[in-house]
């Protein structure tokens, strides 16, 4: 079989205006993931991203269009996929580079996951799939940016607190354990009960510290001890840390 060379400058062997528009589209989305990285501040910034997704874009190109000269020679089996099987392989030096270990807390992830799909995206658009390109990208915006602010949201409202609460109550009448039993129906667990009986001529008092966690609203509970019969007083604090 009579091979004929391919011209160096022919736009039609995967060299004409649909590829550049490819790496070009990769140029603009990974530029916006890489300004986003950039913005937080993060290790790997604008220039990085970018390009990652460029040089993937690439790859995909020569994974496609790299060896059309040498189809159809006897002995020449092609594979396309292996380059970018490559591909995924090797952006994980990149990404390993960027997560380290400081005082047992492991920082980087977030960014080495996004030089991940960045190069992805880059994939994506050297291979003909500029619409989910375009999709994982606005995706990216999405988590990065609205899972912090719904996570911020969903943990207040579940975060459990610690608090102190200081009451003066009559003595004689067994409301301790009843104070007690509104703040564990109300939601919180008692860490620590302290009582201490108060000097005086007129009605036995005491004052007792319970220390509390929960993460439900305090606001009823201190309606609750402040209607309850023999309760002279209330008072709330955050919790003191402990030295």
């Amino acid at each position: 079989m009579i091979h004929l060379a391919v011209p160096l400058w022919d736009v039609g062997n995967g060299q004409g205006v649909r590829q550049l528009s490819e790496l070009g589209l990769a140029l603009v989305l990974s530029s916006l993931i890489g300004w986003e990285r950039a913005a937080q501040q993060k290790s790997a910034g604008l220039r990085t991203h970018t390009l990652v997704g460029i040089a993937s874009a690439l790859m995909m190109e020569v994974s496609q269009h790299g060896f059309s000269n040498v189809l159809g020679l006897d002995n020449v089996s092609f594979d396309p996929s292996r380059v970018a099987a490559q591909i995924v392989s090797g952006i994980g030096f990149i990404g390993g580079g960027l997560i380290f270990v400081r005082q047992d807390a492991v920082r980087g992830l977030t960014t080495a996951a996004t030089i991940w799909l960045t190069c992805a995206v880059g994939m994506a658009c050297g291979g003909g799939l500029p619409i989910l390109a375009l999709a994982v990208t606005a995706l990216h915006f999405l988590v990065v940016r609205g899972y912090p602010l719904l996570a911020g949201r969903l943990l207040a409202r579940t975060r459990s607190s610690a608090f102190e609460l200081r009451m003066t109550y009559r003595t004689g009448t067994a409301l301790l354990p009843r104070l007690m039993e509104t703040c564990t129906r109300r939601g919180f667990r008692i860490l620590k009960v302290r009582v201490d009986r108060l000097p005086g001529d007129g009605d036995p008092a005491a004052r007792v510290l319970l220390a509390l966690e929960g993460a439900a609203d305090t606001g009823p509970l201190t309606a609750d001890l402040f209607d309850s019969d023999g309760v002279l007083d209330v008072e709330m604090t955050p919790a003191a840390d402990d030295e």
